[in-house]
């Protein structure tokens, strides 16, 4: 898109029993040392095969001499306080295995990914790793019920979202408990929206997100069609009401007040 511009492009690439290179030693190298250790990377020498290095040597000169000659080698360099020279940087991790957040400022402040990295550990629960593989767990059953992957999306995004039933920062989510749920109820949803007016801009945010997320939506003649062009575009439009038996997914009713 024109004008959008990624300083980086965020990656979590798997370093277990892969040789990374790291140069340097002392106040520096250590902590990339035990990163690169807890990561399970295999850390070697220069003059070893690798992908990745990273240079952490204090003296100018050598340290740009040791970026040249890998960087000539094809290898991806991160120089340690020297952001100008580095082809990626580390960023500040907070880990809830096997959900990690990772915050970089691409090399600007060190200083202020670790402070923000404070603040969120704050309001990351532990809790999250296990609703990570709960829901990796699930996938078989979410796809029983849920077998069109969009109603699935949708079902997911809300039982996820703030207040429902496995909301991430909520107490305690329990995957199995939202499944039996789920699978006691109908594979469908209705809401009704009573128009106020034919400016979208009267629509309340539930009934803005509700017409946003409808497969299809029965109307009458009159809907204004500011209204409807709130929906999806690949929503159903339907001149009428609502049937008493609904298909699959989610339906609205648009009803002029």
């Amino acid at each position: 898109m024109a004008g959008v511009t990624l300083h980086s492009l965020p990656l979590f690439v798997r370093l277990a029993g892969r040789p990374v290179i790291l140069l340097g030693d002392g106040e520096q190298a250590e902590p990339k040392r035990r990163l690169l250790e807890r990561a399970g990377a295999r850390i070697v020498g220069e003059d070893m095969q690798a992908a990745l290095a990273i240079v952490a040597i204090e003296h100018d000169q050598t340290a740009e001499a040791a970026v040249a000659r890998l960087k000539a080698r094809g290898i991806l360099v991160n120089a340690v306080d020297r952001p100008a020279l580095c082809d990626f940087t580390l960023p500040a991790i907070i880990d809830r295995s096997p959900v990690l957040v990772a915050i970089g400022t691409g090399g600007a402040s060190a200083g202020l990914a670790a402070a923000l990295r404070q603040r969120l550990e704050a309001l990351l629960p532990p809790s999250l790793g296990a609703l990570a593989d709960a829901l990796r767990g699930a996938r078989t059953t979410m796809r029983a019920l849920w077998p069109d992957p969009s109603h699935r999306r949708r079902a997911l995004a809300t039982a996820l979202a703030p207040g429902g039933p496995i909301d991430p920062l909520g107490f305690d989510p329990d995957v199995d408990f939202w499944l039996a749920e789920a699978a006691a109820v109908a594979n469908h949803e209705i809401f009704v929206v009573r128009l106020r007016s034919a400016d979208p801009d009267d629509l309340t945010l539930r009934e803005a997100r509700q017409l946003a997320l409808a497969d299809r939506i029965y109307h009458a003649a009159d809907t204004p069609s500011t209204i409807l062009d709130r929906a999806r575009a690949d929503a159903e439009r339907i001149l009428g009401t609502a049937p008493a038996t609904l298909p699959p997914g989610v339906s609205i009713e648009v009803i002029m007040a």
